[in-house]
């Protein structure tokens, strides 16, 4: 990969919407199942059961989504070999560092140590081998990133006659695979020790209040492009050391019958002060401050990116937002606006993650609380309001309102005062550029080709809205006046090695031309046959 380190997160953030693109369509469907079925998720409405499950082929499978779109994003011609690569990658490390499969390096019975649970069970579970499973974003962008290394370093190779076969692009997913092994040993050192300290993070903000919560939410949105935001959640949200946040709203009634219950610390299922167990604006303190930020806050940021994309992107651009929006209301899924905007503008997101804190912790300061079972969108609100355990839950709406505004007005002054490259916006001010040329595109290819400097000197090749983006290997090979014989409507060098073609609305298809040419280059040099 190259050019600046922003650059390369611009080019990861493109890379990475293969992926977002087919996220709101799966929270969609599942937010529509709870909504159908919400007590039994499922299990009581066959239309439920179907849309739960259609949604969660998605969402349940994250990790391999992320390494199969980034692989083949990253990957110089887009090749399939890439994603299988990809595929074979992520594979590799989640068999290599299963919980199952690291219970057996280290000779421990995970069955036994599961029933008899207590400390040696907390500290098994503080090393976070469980998080390794189809769900791990961060396994799922190494791996990609490495598949598309291998991919665009190897797929070239060479091997002796006796070899051949399995030369050039075949070779990827074989090195791939091995290189995934390596990747895996260096995640068996470092993943516990990562996982361990926000463990003990966790433990630590639990002991100050609503301010640890607002730091729990900080950290939560922070986590999330690592997938390690699961270690907190662990801590926060379910019953590892006892908070059970989670758990503990979702079964209200016995929660305020437990409380009166209560003798001491140790059987109050809230707070404990002064001789009173209170659970009522103490339980789902962790949870309720982020129904402002997901039903209002984000989809304020996503009006804010539509408003701020280019005239010629808007059309687009507002689709995605829109169904990105959708997703973050009605279901509470944020993932398809985070990653939309993370990579690209990552200044965007460290402000959403404050943001993020200060909702939750105005929640826990003024005992505002409501809970979910899936997340907090707009129907785990409607049946969160329903919970004898749930305070002042309409509160939250009104807080939900003013953050709207908040996340509009930063978001729209920042983009456009640090003129930030979030989706739809870029460095294109050509979209009324046309091809003159009335040669074929194949002739054209060729004739761009060749003022690249020929198929040897290509290095990289993309395409945006109006341009081919290209990378060479030598630029003192690169004709300009060449390449204007296409009948393009320019040229343009951001840098030394850098070559932008403006090819205008027919970039695609003008792009699809050349990467054939490419590949059929590369297959004759392999020996292989040209499809």
């Amino acid at each position: 990969m190259k050019g600046s380190f922003m650059e390369s997160l611009q080019r990861l953030g493109k890379a990475l919407m293969g992926a977002v693109a087919v996220m709101p369509v799966a929270a969609i469907l599942m937010g529509i199942g709870y909504w159908l079925d919400p007590t039994g998720w499922g299990a009581n409405n066959v239309a439920a059961a179907i849309l739960i499950k259609a949604g969660g082929a998605v969402l349940d499978n994250l990790g391999w989504i992320f390494a199969i779109a980034i692989s083949f994003g990253l990957a110089k011609d887009s090749n399939g070999a890439a994603a299988l690569s990809g595929f074979l990658g992520y594979g590799t490390i989640k068999l290599l560092l299963a919980e199952g499969t690291v219970a057996g390096y280290q000779g421990v019975d995970l069955a036994k140590l599961k029933e008899e649970g207590g400390q040696a069970l907390l500290d098994w579970n503080s090393h976070g081998w469980a998080a390794i499973n189809d769900k791990n974003v961060l396994i799922g962008i190494l791996v990609g990133i490495l598949a598309a290394w291998v991919y665009n370093r190897f797929h070239r190779a060479k091997l002796p006659d006796f070899l051949a076969f399995f030369s050039g692009r075949r070779l990827v997913p074989i090195l791939t695979s091995i290189f995934a092994i390596a990747l895996a040993g260096i995640l068996y050192l470092v993943w516990p020790i990562v996982y361990g300290v926000l463990f003990s993070f966790g433990q630590w903000l639990y002991g100050l209040g609503a301010i640890g919560a607002g730091l729990y939410g900080v950290a939560n949105r922070l986590l999330i492009p690592t997938g390690l935001h699961h270690a907190l959640n662990q801590i926060f949200w379910f019953d590892v050391i006892g908070i059970n946040d989670i758990g503990k709203f979702l079964k209200g009634g016995e929660t305020i019958e437990a409380a009166k219950a209560a003798t001491d610390a140790a059987t109050c299922p809230g707070v404990w002060t002064d001789g009173v167990c209170t659970v009522i604006g103490e339980v789902g303190r962790y949870q309720g401050g982020f129904f402002p930020v997901m039903m209002f806050g984000l989809p304020a940021a996503a009006l804010a990116i539509y408003l701020r994309a280019d005239k010629s992107k808007k059309k687009a651009i507002g689709s995605l937002m829109a169904a990105g929006a959708l997703a973050s209301i009605f279901t509470g899924v944020t993932e398809p606006l985070e990653f939309s905007f993370m990579f690209v503008a990552p200044l965007l997101y460290g402000v959403h993650a404050i943001l993020t804190g200060l909702a939750v912790f105005i929640a826990a300061t003024f005992k505002w609380t409501a809970g979910f079972g899936f997340s907090a969108g707009f129907v785990d609100m409607l049946l969160s309001s329903q919970n004898p355990i749930a305070n002042q839950w309409y509160m939250l709406l009104l807080q939900g309102i003013v953050f709207a505004v908040i996340y509009f007005v930063i978001f729209y002054f920042l983009i456009g005062a640090l003129n930030l490259k979030t989706p739809g916006r870029g460095d294109d001010d050509d979209a009324n550029a046309q091809l003159k040329s009335d040669a074929p595109l194949s002739d054209v290819a060729t004739k761009i080709i060749a003022g690249l400097g020929g198929i040897e000197n290509v290095d990289t090749l993309d395409y945006c809205a109006t341009r081919l983006r290209t990378i060479v290997k030598d630029y003192t090979k690169v004709n300009e006046n060449t390449i204007k014989e296409a009948g393009v409507a320019g040229v343009i060098r951001p840098s030394q090695k850098a070559v932008q073609v403006v090819i205008g609305p027919k970039v695609q298809f003008v792009y699809d031309e050349v990467a054939d040419q490419l590949r059929a280059s590369d297959a004759q040099l392999n020996g292989e046959q040209a499809f």
